[in-house]
């Protein structure tokens, strides 16, 4: 009887065995999936953060442009108040400096 169950465990741990490692096998390709998945995805995420990041960088230059075209004008049309601007400007920020 003993003799018999022998052979039997044997065999049974043998097959558990056998199919551990199948199920290892196919948990490491689903792992490997999941990965590529992932990693797909954050491609992608990252083409659309620097989509973005392109599209804002080109509406502020368009921004920044504008402004400058209009300060220009403005310096254009009204150079008296712009030097005496200027000059007040420089008066404040000389004597936020030189305060101890």
């Amino acid at each position: 009887m003993a003799a018999e169950k022998a052979p039997q465990s044997a065999t049974n741990k043998q097959s558990e065995l056998a199919a551990s490692k199948v199920a290892v096998g196919e948990a490491y390709e689903k792992l490997l999936e999941a990965r590529d998945h992932f990693a797909s995805a954050a491609q992608a995420a990252g083409l659309e953060v620097r989509h973005d990041a392109l599209e804002h960088l080109l509406k502020g230059r368009e921004k920044a442009e504008e402004l400058g075209a209009q300060a220009n004008t403005y310096i254009r049309e009204k150079p008296l108040a712009t030097i005496s601007l200027a000059f007040a400007a420089g008066f404040v920020l000389s004597q936020l400096l030189s305060r101890k």
